[in-house]
């Protein structure tokens, strides 16, 4: 009899498990395993140094998706050794053939000409599969892939190596016959005892890593929250010898380079590749090895939503630092200005979204970003912005920063990142002209401090502007909107970035002039809220 509905809502048995023991990585996102073994393995070659393999099934249709390749790439760079993938070869998907179907030896040349060793098996051999195994162990400076020729359902009559039974339920009288079939073909006269396991990876600290000094900066220095996070991030690797950075050939640009040429060890190129770097981060942060970061343009992790999305599922701890975001990045372009970033990560389950608005919040984010569980993303800006904290300020999770206000405040505005330092230059405009007005450093997107807005807002006359570098959609004031979606006295106006309109290069100030994010905009808008 099988289990209830009930049973099967909370079976770990379930489609694509990430549940059950020994399963590090949700499957079912197909092409990106090769890229989270990647990360297991260069963890256990060079950070454990460790004598444990890695082992990575694939099917032949995923081989299709880019990251594979990306993956192949950094494996034979690294000189993964300890890897083995293999390509389970049978044919069929789930409506059709593939186009390589079963000529395998196109497979061993692809895969050779990546710098893989290569072996071509019958899949359903034991002791063949077992023989390349083994030879697998003693082979030096490569990785190795198995390509194994299979059949899907082999040995089912009227099934076998035929379409359209990919993730259907068998009839129960057809699977009974079938699996007594398969009962009468299992023989064997050998007993494999298996060598336990190698203890030579110890469990590793990587828990309440503290900023033993703080941030060398004082009020009115000059530095843009990129180069802060590469400084920060040079710093925490002295804190722990387990912090990691990975990067996607954009160095030079988020200032990681800072933490290649301190820690140049633990510091992983990946270069052009943004799916296989976040895959690759997923796999050296599993069962707890590393503190893993991982950097570059903020608009270039769009390319990696669905590893990063999958990286959410897994509950894996990794944190994400995105560059150059919103128009501010200037004369680069529209392709390079991320204004859909905060979207992407506001709606992953669990995630915690820094952004910073000088450089001491900014070294303050990257040592909450290591200390915390989940997916952690750190926006940070190109520009230099001018430093508003003191080094003492402490800074929490969850918790904005209300740094201007007075009892005569008529307006909250709200800001992060170089918005907040146009609302700054708005509230002295503004206080020229005896409109007081009230400033919030949001400091964290998710979660967001909803009751600083609201008593905020509560404080001046229920009116809130905020003003982002981003998109309207899903981005600071729509967050603040939900925020006080509860209290009917509170209206709010937002300031963003419009989708009317392209992007274009030109100065940072001018483009938040053009997209009407400037202070200018701001003292317009605080004006007309006051009118109404």
């Amino acid at each position: 009899m099988g289990p209830s509905d009930m049973e099967c809502t909370n079976w770990i048995l379930e489609g694509h498990s990430k549940r059950l023991s020994f399963v590090d990585v949700a499957t079912g996102w197909l092409g990106q395993g090769l890229g989270a073994s990647c990360g297991m393995a260069y963890t256990g070659k060079y950070f454990d140094r460790a004598s444990y393999r890695v082992f990575c099934l694939l099917g032949d249709g995923e081989s299709s998706e880019g990251s594979v390749w990306e993956a192949l790439a950094f494996a034979a760079y690294y000189s993964l050794d300890n890897l083995v993938a293999i390509f389970d070869v049978n044919r069929l998907g789930h409506c059709g053939s593939f186009p390589l179907e079963h000529y395998v030896e196109v497979y061993q040349k692809r895969f050779e000409a990546f710098g893989w060793n290569t072996y071509v098996v019958d899949g359903r051999d034991v002791e063949a599969l077992c023989q390349v195994f083994w030879q697998a162990a003693h082979v030096k400076g490569k990785p190795t892939a198995v390509v194994a020729k299979t059949f899907k359902s082999r040995g089912m009559p009227n099934v076998e190596d035929t379409e359209s039974w990919h993730g259907k339920p068998m009839p129960q009288e057809r699977a009974d016959a079938i699996i007594k079939l398969i009962e009468s073909q299992i023989q064997t006269n050998r007993s494999l005892t298996p060598q336990p396991p190698i203890e030579d990876s110890p469990q590793v600290n990587i828990e309440d890593i503290k900023m033993t000094t703080p941030p060398a900066y004082e009020v009115g220095d000059m530095m843009s929250t990129r180069k802060a996070c590469g400084l920060a991030l040079a710093k925490l690797g002295y804190e722990n010898d387990r912090v990691i950075v990975l990067d996607s050939d954009t160095k030079n640009y988020t200032f990681s380079e800072i933490f290649k040429k301190e820690h140049p060890e633990r510091f992983i190129e990946c270069f052009v590749a943004e799916q296989n770097m976040v895959s690759v981060a997923l796999g050296c942060a599993m069962r707890g090895r590393t503190i893993a970061f991982a950097s570059t343009f903020a608009a270039y992790m769009s390319r990696a939503y669905d590893q990063i999305r999958v990286g959410a599922i897994c509950g894996v701890n990794i944190r994400l630092i995105g560059s150059h975001c919103g128009v501010s990045v200037g004369e680069d372009g529209p392709t390079q200005m991320a204004l859909e970033d905060l979207a992407m990560f506001r709606a992953l389950p669990n995630c915690i979204i820094f952004y910073p608005s000088d450089a001491v919040s900014t070294e303050h984010a990257v040592y909450l970003a290591a200390n915390s569980k989940g997916v952690c993303y750190i926006r940070t800006s190109q520009p230099e912005i001018e430093v508003v904290y003191a080094p003492q300020e402490i800074f929490k999770i969850g918790q904005a920063k209300v740094i201007r206000y007075s009892d005569k405040d008529r307006v909250t505005i709200i800001g992060a990142g170089v918005t907040l330092h146009e609302a700054l230059t708005a509230a002295d405009e503004l206080c020229r002209q005896d409109i007081s007005v009230r400033i919030i450093d949001l400091f964290t997107i998710k979660p967001l401090d909803g009751d600083t807005i609201i008593s905020s807002a509560k404080a001046t006359g229920g009116r809130i502007i905020t003003v982002e570098d981003h998109y309207p959609e899903g981005g600071i004031g729509e967050a603040v909107c939900a925020a006080v979606s509860s209290e009917p006295d509170i209206v709010v106006r937002q300031l963003a970035v419009p989708l009317m309109g392209m992007p274009q290069s030109g100065r940072p100030g001018e483009m938040l002039s053009m997209f009407g994010i400037s202070a200018r905009h701001i003292v317009v808008a605080v004006k007309r809220i006051l009118s109404q």
